[in-house]
């Protein structure tokens, strides 16, 4: 996949969450609403490899190397275990080349991760979106 007049492979993301059901509808979520540009390549990396609740490092090595387009990873992670998993996976260098964890809040990350990379923006700019979803202010 290009990114737009670029030639260059988008970012892809991957979505860690401790549960299945919540990874996949914040997928669907954040690739619904940045619709109308290049498809960008999403994955959810929830649960267990039983289906419980909790983290699986094969489910997000499985789910970064699935969108690993050549122009990097980024990887938002819900909460406790999940960042923990992630940070072990860039330790041991099993990750694609460029991946990185996103401190950023997770749906709101997601959408801006999305939204960013569809642009064809580079995986730090990507990052940098989803990071500044903290300031999005609700009141």
């Amino acid at each position: 996949m290009t990114g737009p007049g670029t030639g260059a492979a988008l970012v892809g993301v991957v979505l860690v969450s401790h549960s299945a059901r919540v990874a996949e509808a914040v997928a669907d979520l954040a690739q619904g609403l940045a619709a109308g540009g290049p498809v960008v390549s999403v994955a959810a990396a929830g649960g267990t490899d039983d289906g419980g609740l909790g983290t699986s490092a094969s489910r997000v090595l499985a789910a970064a190397r699935a969108v690993d387009r050549g122009a990097g990873v980024a990887l938002l992670a819900d909460l406790g275990s999940s960042v923990l998993t992630v940070k072990a996976l860039l330790l041991e260098d099993e990750l694609p080349p460029d991946s990185r964890l996103v401190d950023a809040p997770f749906v709101e990350g997601a959408v801006a991760a999305v939204v960013a990379a569809s642009t064809g923006a580079p995986v730090a700019q990507v990052a940098e979106a989803a990071t500044e979803a903290y300031a999005y202010r609700k009141t």
